[in-house]
């Protein structure tokens, strides 16, 4: 009789305990420990700067640390992979840049935009083809002249198979101008590849290499857009060359789907009050990034789609060609 009594008392206080437990685990303050911030890239490059600055600013808004953590990988999939591989509990968020979410206008993948909370677009600027500073081509025309007289022979240093710049070299393919695309995980690689003469033209987010074209060692030489960018204002632009396409670089925070309502909203909350500080738009002003930049929540994921479908829509042509 003793023995069930103490059983019964045992059985009482560990469900006490377990009572309490949840309830101070529901009660927890969010965040109690550091939240890691994954890029799918690794370092220097355009995504982790952005990284960075967000993560630092951050850190003051959501009052703990946030580290940044580089995994590069198949155009982003290692990093996309790891964050939702993590727990949907907060402590894991992640940069995604439209490189990797070019991947789903192409081919299924094992990840999609539902498998994400959307917490915002932080950023978005258009993209240009480079060459170095030493480079013979001193005008498009020349490059465009060299190109189409000598289909593939031109290597461009890209961030992956699958991604705009892949898309847009396959698009000017159908345009007659050929190159053979040349993909680095590594944004340091890709510079270098230019810089080092490995590679003849660069691809990137104008804002990434705003240091070596200051430097004098690399110059824009096509610009991926309708209007003429005040920055280079003598660069010829897509659409005077007659190549109609841009897909503008953009980036978003996220985090895993199903991660509780409360948490997504601090995180939203603290997002929302970081891109309005001065240090980000200083940022965005270096980056020579668009001053409204910022796009939260619903219209995050609309605008997400949108530019899937566009680029599924340029894939789809340029297979018909």
């Amino acid at each position: 009789m003793r023995n069930m009594v103490r059983v019964v008392a045992v059985g009482i206080f560990l469900a006490v305990a377990l009572t309490l437990s949840l309830q101070a685990s529901a009660q927890e303050k969010y965040p109690s420990r550091p939240v890691e911030f994954i890029v799918p890239w690794g370092a220097g490059g355009g995504s982790d700067q952005t990284a960075r600055a967000v993560a630092k600013l951050l850190e003051v808004e959501l009052g703990t640390a946030v580290p940044v953590i580089n995994s590069p990988g198949g155009t982003g999939t290692v990093g996309i992979t790891k964050l939702l591989a993590a727990a949907a509990d907060g402590y894991s968020i992640g940069l995604l840049a439209w490189d990797t979410l070019a991947l789903l206008s192409s081919k299924p993948q094992k990840w999609g935009i539902k498998d994400f909370s959307v917490l915002g677009i932080v950023i978005q600027l258009p993209s240009a083809l480079y060459v170095a500073e030493n480079s013979r081509f001193k005008t498009w025309k020349e490059l465009e002249h060299e190109v189409r007289s000598k289909p593939g022979a031109m290597k461009i240093a890209i961030s992956g198979f699958g991604s705009p710049d892949h898309i847009t070299i396959s698009f000017l393919a159908t345009k007659g101008l050929s190159f053979k695309a040349v993909p680095y995980a590594e944004p340091g690689e890709r510079y270098a590849s230019v810089l080092g003469g490995h590679s003849d033209v660069l691809y990137s987010p104008i804002g990434n290499v705003r240091s070596f074209v200051e430097g004098k060692q690399m110059r824009p030489i096509l610009m991926l857009s309708t209007e003429k960018n005040p920055h280079y204002p003598n660069v010829t632009t897509s659409k005077e060359a007659d190549l109609a396409i841009t897909l503008p670089q953009r980036r978003a925070v996220i985090v895993k789907a199903g991660t509780p309502d409360d948490r997504l909203k601090r995180l939203s909350d603290a997002l929302a009050k970081v891109v309005k500080q001065d240090a980000y738009i200083q940022f965005l002003t270096r980056e020579f990034a668009q001053a409204d930049s910022f796009v939260q929540g619903a219209d995050a994921v609309a605008l997400m789609g949108q530019d899937v479908e566009q680029m599924r829509a340029i894939i789809t042509q340029n297979r018909g060609k």
